[in-house]
C-alpha cells in the first residue's frame, strides 16, 4: 500500500478459535471509504447484513483513521463499528482519549473481532502483535476495578484499557464500551455485542510515535491552517476563551433551555425553566469543576473533571458531567441536582452502559408513575436521587424491574402498555434537543442511519449559533431548507468520523481543511468536494444495509409527541415538528425513493 498515514495492518481476530490474523489494508477500500468509520461500515457490510447481531457471526471492529496518531488537532478519535442488538441497525460510535493514537503508534489501522471465545478474554497489543489472554479474573468487575487491575499488571505508563463492564457482560442492549474510566463509546449497544463474544477488554500498550505525513510539505500549511480556526477567539472551541474549551460541552444547556429545545420530563416539556442553570457548564465550573483534561492532540480539553465535596455522594471524583447525559439523567428525569448527576454518570461508566441511553426507561418509568402504567411494577418519582442511582444498579444486573429496563426504552414503554411513552427512532432513545424547538435535529433523528441521533447531523451548530459560518446561520423553528441542511452535515461528518477527527472540529474547520489534511496525510489529490462525495458514499453505503434489513419506506419517523403535542414553553411555544414536509425536501436531495437507495445512486457512488 502506498497511501501515507496508514500503518497498513488490521489484526482479524476469530474469537471462536483464538487465532490471529493480520492482513494489509485494501488500497481501493481506503481510497473510497478512508478508514474509522467508513471502512469499519464496509467491513460490516461484507460480512452480511442479515447476520444476528449477538450470535458470533457478527463482527465487532475498533478502528482508526489515517489522521489518528499524528499532529493533526481533534485527532483522539475511535470507532467502533457493528451491526447493534439495540436497532437492529448498522451502528458506529465513537471515544475519545488516548487509545486511538496508542493502537496506531501500536502500528494497526484497526481490529476485526469475530466468533465467541469459549471463557472471557481480552486482547492484549503491543508493537504490532495481538495475543489474546484470559480474562477470569476481571470478569464480574466494574470497569474503573478492570482498568485499575490492568494498571497494576502492566504499568500506568503508556496504557490504555478499553472494556466492557457488567452491562455488556449480562447483556444489557444499550451497554457499552468504555475507554479509560470515562469516554463512552456509549451508543448502539456496541458492548453488549463485546459481551455476546465473551471479549471483556482491549489493553494498548505503545510509546508514542507520532505518524507523519506522505506530504510534509503540504501538511505544515494544512495542520497549521486548520489549528488557527480552532484557535481563532470568536469560535466557540478557541482554548480557555471560547465556551467549549471554558464551560465544556454542558455549555449548550443554557442556550438551548432557553430557546425551547431542551426536553424535559421523557419529552412533556420543552424546557426545565429556571432548574436547568443548576446543570449547566456554567453551573459547574463554579462549583464542582477541578480539572480540565484533554484528549491526544486537542488543545480545546472539552473534558471537564468534577469533585462533590458534600452530599450523599460527597467524595466522588470523576469525568465528566457532559451536556448530553447530563440532560438525560437530569433535566428528561425531571432531576436538577448537578452532584447526582455525576454519580448516576459515573455509575454508567462503571457498569459500562450509555448513560445517554440510560435516562430514557428510567423517564419512561417515571412517566408510567406518573399516569398510573405501572400495574402493580414498583414506582419511581420524578427526580427521585436514590432510586434513580439504584436503577442504574438495576439495569446493569438485569435485577427486577431492571431487567425490562436493561432491553430499552422501546421494551420499557411496550412493558407498561404505553408504546407512545418512548421517544426513540429506530429503537435508539433521542438526545438532548427538542424537534419542537429545534427543527433540524428533528430530520437528523428520523433519518439517522443508527436511531435517533444528533451526531449524524449536527444541525444544532447552525441553529443555535455556535459555528464561524455565517451562511449556516439558521432559524430553529423554520423547516423549509432543513433537507439540504441536514444532508451536508450527514455527508461531513461522515467523512470526518472516518478520518477520525473529533465532532467538535466542524464548530472551527470545514471542508477545506479536512481536505487539505487527509491530502497531505495520504498524498492523494482531495478537495473540499471530494469530502462531501466521500460522506455521501459513506452515508449511502449505511442506508443501503438497513434497506437489506427491511428499513424501507416509512423508516424515518419521530415520536407523535413531537408531531402533535405543541411546545408550551418560551421560545419555541406553539410549535410541532413538520416531519413530513422536511422529508419531502431530504429525499429529493439525497436521491432517494421514500428513504430507500435506488440502485442508479448506488451505482453512481461507486458503492455498486
Amino acid at each position: 500500500m502506498k497511501l501515507g498515514g496508514y500503518a497498513n495492518r488490521i489484526a482479524w481476530i476469530n474469537l471462536t478459535a483464538g487465532k490471529v490474523e493480520y492482513k494489509p489494508v485494501p488500497e481501493d477500500l481506503a481510497l473510497k471509504y478512508i478508514g474509522g468509520r467508513g471502512l469499519g461500515v464496509k467491513f460490516v457490510f461484507d460480512n452480511g447484513p442479515q447476520v444476528d447481531p449477538l450470535s458470533p457471526d457478527n463482527i465487532l471492529c475498533f478502528m482508526n483513521g489515517p489522521l489518528t496518531g499524528s499532529e493533526a488537532n481533534m485527532s483522539g478519535r475511535m470507532a467502533i463499528v457493528t451491526k447493534s442488538p439495540q436497532t437492529g441497525t448498522i451502528t458506529d460510535s465513537h471515544h475519545g482519549g488516548w487509545s486511538a493514537a496508542r493502537l496506531r503508534w501500536a502500528g494497526f489501522d484497526g481490529l476485526v473481532f469475530k466468533g465467541k471465545a469459549e471463557k472471557p478474554v481480552y486482547a492484549y497489543i503491543t508493537d504490532e502483535k495481538l495475543e489474546l489472554l484470559d480474562a477470569s479474573e476481571v470478569w464480574g468487575k466494574g470497569v474503573h476495578d478492570t482498568v485499575k487491575h490492568f494498571k497494576e499488571k502492566y504499568g500506568e505508563k503508556d496504557l490504555t484499557v478499553i472494556a466492557i463492564g457488567p452491562g455488556g457482560e449480562n447483556l444489557v442492549k444499550f451497554a457499552c464500551w468504555i475507554n479509560e474510566h470515562d469516554r463512552a463509546s456509549g451508543r448502539g449497544g456496541t458492548g453488549c455485542v463485546g459481551g455476546s463474544k465473551n471479549l471483556k477488554a482491549v489493553v494498548i500498550k505503545s510509546t508514542k510515535k507520532i505518524v507523519k505525513a506522505a506530504d510534509r510539505d503540504a501538511w505544515k500549511p494544512a495542520q497549521k491552517r486548520a489549528l488557527a480556526t480552532i484557535m481563532a477567539e470568536e469560535n466557540i472551541t478557541s482554548p480557555r476563551k471560547g465556551g467549549l474549551s471554558v464551560y465544556g460541552t454542558n455549555v449548550l444547556t443554557n442556550i438551548t433551555n432557553s430557546i425551547g429545545g431542551y426536553p424535559t420530563k421523557n419529552s412533556q416539556l420543552t424546557a426545565f425553566g429556571d432548574q436547568a442553570e443548576t446543570l449547566s457548564g456554567e453551573w459547574v465550573k463554579e462549583n464542582i469543576l477541578v480539572n480540565d483534561p484533554t484528549c491526544h492532540a486537542c488543545p480545546v480539553a472539552c473534558k471537564k473533571e468534577v469533585e462533590i465535596t458534600d452530599g450523599p455522594w460527597k467524595g466522588l471524583r470523576m469525568e465528566s458531567v457532559e451536556y448530553e447525559p447530563c440532560w438525560s439523567v437530569g433535566a428528561n428525569c425531571g432531576n436538577d441536582d448537578a452532584r447526582t448527576v455525576a454519580k448516576m454518570i459515573d455509575l454508567c461508566n462503571d457498569y459500562g452502559i450509555d448513560a445517554i441511553e440510560s435516562g430514557h426507561p428510567i423517564s419512561v418509568w417515571m412517566e408510567a408513575t406518573q399516569r398510573g402504567y405501572t400495574n402493580g411494577d414498583p414506582k419511581i418519582a420524578w427526580g427521585d436521587p436514590f432510586a434513580m442511582t439504584d436503577a442504574v444498579r438495576l439495569i446493569a444486573m438485569r435485577e427486577g424491574i431492571g431487567n425490562v429496563l436493561a432491553d430499552g426504552t422501546e421494551a420499557t414503554a411496550k412493558h407498561f402498555g404505553h408504546p407512545e411513552l418512548a421517544m426513540t427512532v429506530k429503537g435508539q432513545a433521542i438526545p438532548a434537543y427538542d424537534p419542537r424547538g429545534l427543527k433540524g435535529v428533528g430530520l437528523s433523528y428520523a433519518t439517522s442511519n443508527r436511531g435517533a441521533c444528533h451526531l449524524r447531523s449536527y444541525t444544532p451548530a447552525a441553529e443555535l449559533g455556535v459555528m464561524p459560518y455565517n451562511s449556516l446561520k439558521v432559524d430553529p423553528l423554520e423547516w423549509k431548507g432543513k433537507g439540504e441542511l441536514v444532508k451536508i452535515f450527514q455527508d461531513v461528518h461522515a467523512f470526518s468520523d472516518s478520518l477520525d477527527l473529533c465532532k467538535f472540529s466542524a464548530f472551527a474547520e470545514g471542508g477545506d481543511e479536512y481536505a487539505a489534511q487527509y491530502s497531505a496525510m495520504v498524498g492523494v489529490p482531495f478537495t473540499a468536494e471530494d469530502v462531501l462525495k466521500t460522506g455521501e458514499r459513506i452515508y449511502n453505503l449505511e442506508r443501503h444495509y438497513n434497506n437489506l434489513i427491511g428499513f424501507k419506506e416509512g423508516s424515518d419517523y419521530l415520536p407523535k409527541r413531537f408531531l402533535e403535542e405543541p411546545s408550551t414553553m418560551p421560545g419555541s411555544e406553539g410549535h410541532v415538528c413538520e416531519l413530513d414536509l422536511m422529508l419531502e425536501e431530504y429525499y429529493k436531495v439525497r436521491g432517494w425513493e421514500n428513504g430507500v437507495v435506488p440502485e442508479s445512486k448506488l451505482k453512481e457512488l461507486g458503492i455498486l
